[in-house]
């Protein structure tokens, strides 16, 4: 018998069901006649939310490195980097006393328009995955553990407590769950928590389909599963549904309800045992890690600052950029002086220095060189004085920094943005400093996608800095000087107007509910497939150097689906400065049974090359990279058939291919009913084999009901169109030359078919 079964054994139910709802805010309950210690959580996931006094809920945190948000560490596709911003936040949590810190967030970018979409890391479940994992072995692989969350389908702030989302199997299986299903599988967080929503009509907290069937039976999730903070409804059914942990306490009625609902037998005592193992094993594996010291603040700031400038995306550049030889510079905008470096909510840090981005240019110019104006107001109001002190500023100087910030009100976590502008005075600011000074740079702090049709056209270059963290001033001066050369590519696409977006006509939902009608298709999958344009692709992102690929290989141009694949490209920096780029693998299925994306990434690698290098990158594919999920069979399956290997810089940009072909070694169980069409028969293996000896009979009889060879008689194939009828049905028509009735020979063949299964 184990440590922890020893000490279920010892445990009053009283005692159990305690522990199984938090002590505080952010504390869980302690049983000290037992040994049993204390346990403390903080918000995260770009930094260390530790309140001072922990037994109070909102209060002041104490200082901490913010690192730049999920939105920017996504665009460095550098999963090395993010592994060690892990390792540096666990730092920070040991010296700080803090057990789990609660992160990384993977939902899905369903809409720009969500307001806590600067916190999740892109529309790409792939990538969102491979950066989670990173994050997790980062962070646990010092002793302290992580909260992959919002588990799952929270995909908006608009009623997010209550909103019921409504997603089909596939559309759950291949786009809302796959990042969850890589981090749990390949980072193996120590908690989960689960979102506030219902999905599919079930309130994520008490759904056992997600949190027992899929999270702990079919992934093998290990660890415990915790609400956010007031997402329980029924303490009792949560219990039940496989949700460990609520949070936060204290909360004497749930426990109370925990303890009658044991007493009176509506709740196995089992049940509450196994929570509170799984709770056992994490505080006791979180308290092998002796807390306390201090951290290298120095160090994680300059950390933060390479990350800000490896996740910083170069949109535009007619070639200003870098910076070299300007003695004028005029700096622009609120934000270069007050920097807008991180959201609003759960995830706000105290940062332990800020970079002014002012500052660090004149580091490296001279203060001497710089003059500014302040731009735009705080809020979304319009002050005409403003853009004509900036427009005099930009007139006399050789080049302007346009720095540009939403408005706190405009993007944060709690509510969804209104739209996807700038406000009216900022692109009134843009489009009047161009006009005067065409050598202008755009700097954008935003924590999601803005459109920018009205002014992209005016400035000489335009540079996506996102929430950069509080090292990002200091990043943005890297950049724009060269000391930094960009590579981050879009983790998510930006479209020219909010209504191309993909879940514009089903977002925010009616009456409770939003329906996912756009199912599969999300991000650059539905503007490839609907051929819509986009202001920049997802993986977009420029450099101060050029890139080229050649000589493209497969290790097998046929390959069973268990073997997967590994493909290569060798790619050169055909430029005159040292750089890095993101060589993105995305998979084209030629032909199958249910509609595919024209592409979906399932690989990618980033690369450092000096000028004239060149290295072979390459890439490894698995069973998934090539599978879908199929809601009939409840599985990923693979099909016989020619890929596509498409090595691209973007999704939108593919510079070489080439074709595979894959052997699927599934053996798919028959799934033919009494209502199957002709069509599902004759695909179906088992289902042709026991059919043969009808097929012909049938098709003798419709053609002679139906007018011969060509239908001549009604004007159409009498195949091609009872190809979609049901079996059934067509067996009426054949009438007597039957042995038995449709129905009984229906039965028959099916009873044939599922004995040889």
């Amino acid at each position: 018998m184990t440590k922890i079964d020893q000490l279920v054994e010892k445990m009053s139910l009283e005692e159990k069901a305690a522990l199984c709802t938090g002590s505080g805010p952010w504390t869980l309950t302690s049983v000290e006649r037992l040994g049993i210690p204390e346990m403390t959580v903080t918000d995260g996931p770009h930094g260390v939310r530790r309140v001072e006094d922990v037994h109070t809920f909102i209060s002041t945190s104490v200082p901490a490195t913010c690192f730049p948000t999920a939105a920017c560490m996504a665009s460095t596709w550098n999963v090395d980097l993010i592994q060690t911003v892990g390792e540096a936040i666990a730092a920070e949590c040991i010296a700080l006393k803090v057990d789990v810190v609660l992160g990384p967030g993977v939902n899905m970018k369903r809409t720009p328009l969500c307001g806590r979409n600067f916190e999740y890391y892109s529309e790409d479940p792939y990538l969102a995955g491979e950066m989670a994992v990173s994050f997790i072995k980062g962070v646990q692989g010092k002793g302290v553990g992580t909260s992959l969350k919002h588990f799952a389908a929270n995909n908006q702030e608009y009623q997010r407590t209550t909103i019921n989302s409504e997603v089909d199997e596939r559309a759950l299986r291949e786009i809302y769950l796959p990042a969850f299903e890589a981090a749990v599988k390949k980072g193996k967080p120590w908690t989960v928590m689960c979102s506030y929503n219902k999905l599919n009509g079930t309130f994520s907290a008490e759904n056992h389909r997600l949190l027992t069937e899929i999270l702990k039976e079919e992934w093998g999730f290990e660890g415990f599963v915790v609400s956010d903070w007031g997402a329980v409804h029924d303490r009792v059914e949560a219990l039940r549904a496989g949700l460990d942990l609520e949070m936060p306490g204290p909360r004497e009625r749930r426990v109370k309800a925990v303890i009658e609902a044991v007493r009176s037998g509506q709740l196995d005592m089992s049940v509450l045992d196994e929570a509170v193992r799984r709770i056992l094993a994490i505080v006791f594996k979180a308290a092998e890690t002796d807390k306390g010291g201090s951290f290298d603040a120095g160090e994680h700031h300059a950390l933060a600052r390479k990350v800000a400038g490896e996740g910083m995306v170069l949109l535009k550049n007619n070639g200003i950029l870098p910076l070299s030889d300007q003695k004028q510079i005029a700096v622009i905008g609120r934000s270069a002086k007050e920097a807008y470096f991180q959201g609003g909510g759960s995830s706000h840090i105290n940062p332990t220095q800020v970079d002014n981005p002012y500052d660090e240019l004149g580091k490296i110019t001279g203060a001497q060189a710089l003059s500014y104006a302040v731009g735009y107001p705080a809020d979304e109001s319009f002050d005409q004085a403003l853009i004509d002190e900036a427009c005099e500023a930009a007139s006399s100087a050789e080049v302007a920094l346009l720095y540009i910030c939403l408005p706190a009100t405009k993007e944060s976590e709690g509510y969804d943005r209104p739209d996807l502008d700038l406000t009216a005075h900022q692109v009134a600011l843009i489009q009047a400093v161009t006009g005067v000074q065409p050598n202008t740079v755009v700097i954008l702090n935003n924590g999601a996608p803005v459109v920018m049709s009205e002014w992209i056209e005016g400035p000489a270059a335009v540079i996506e800095a996102w929430m950069m963290g509080q090292a990002g001033g200091g990043a943005i001066a890297d950049v724009l000087f060269g000391k930094v050369n960009p590579s981050g590519k879009l983790a998510e696409t930006f479209p020219l107007k909010l209504v191309d977006t993909p879940a514009y006509i089903n977002y925010p939902g009616e009456i409770g509910t939003v329906r996912y009608g756009e199912g599969i298709f999300l991000g650059y999958r539905y503007y490839d497939t609907k051929e819509v344009p986009t202001l920049f692709p997802f993986g977009y992102g420029m450099s101060y150097t050029t890139f080229e690929y050649q000589n493209p290989r497969v290790s097998s141009q046929t390959f069973r689906d268990v073997d997967g694949l590994t493909v290569s490209v060798e790619v050169t920096n055909a430029g005159k400065v040292a750089g890095k780029e993101v060589v993105q693998v995305y998979i084209h299925d030629h032909q199958s049974k249910v509609v595919r994306p024209p592409k979906e990434l399932k690989g990618f690698a980033k690369v450092e090359l000096q000028p004239g290098e060149t290295k072979t990158v390459t890439v490894s594919l698995d069973f998934r990279a090539f599978a879908f999920y199929h809601p009939a069979y409840r599985q990923w399956i693979t099909e016989d058939g020619e890929f596509d290997i498409l090595f691209g810089s973007s999704s939108s940009d593919i510079r070489c291919t080439k074709t595979v072909t894959l052997q699927s070694t599934l053996e798919l169980p028959s799934i033919l009913t009494r209502e199957s069409t002709l069509r599902e028969w004759l695909d179906d293996p088992r289902g042709m084999q026991v059919l043969a000896y009808l097929y012909e009979q049938i098709s003798e009889q419709m053609r002679a009901n139906f007018g011969g060879e060509d239908g001549e008689t009604i004007g159409m194939d009498p195949m091609g169109f009872l190809m979609e009828t049901p079996l059934m049905g067509l067996l009426y028509f054949v009438g007597d030359s039957m042995p038995s009735s449709p129905e009984d020979v229906v039965e028959e063949l099916l009873a044939k078919v599922y004995r040889s299964d």
